[in-house]
């Protein structure tokens, strides 16, 4: 049975070797993702098969797109359909929450 309340910290965290750690809830039509990254991280430019909504619960830096560069913080929400390419770069330890949608 599947349970309906349960903390981030309940789900198994998976940690690459850049320091960026995922813990994540799936769903038979999406998947909910918690993202914690290092200061000084950068993610190169890269897309998915999938469309992404992204919340920025703290941290800040710049994230770039075909739009060009923006800053973020806390409170930023990114927004990419499938196969939209975007790369960013973290000024401070960020913690974001991806909602990935299937194509």
């Amino acid at each position: 049975m599947t349970r309906h309340c349960l903390p981030w910290t309940d789900l198994p965290e998976t940690r690459a070797p850049s320091g960026v750690g995922k813990r994540s809830l799936e769903g038979n039509g999406a998947s909910l993702v918690r993202v914690a990254i290092p200061a000084g991280t950068e993610a190169p430019r890269h897309s998915h098969d999938h469309e992404q909504f992204v919340q920025v619960i703290e941290g800040s830096g710049i994230l770039e797109t075909e739009q060009g560069r923006v800053a973020f913080a806390a409170g930023s929400l990114f927004h990419f359909p499938a196969g939209t390419w975007h790369a960013a770069s973290f000024d401070t330890a960020t913690v974001l929450v991806e909602t990935n949608l299937p194509g």
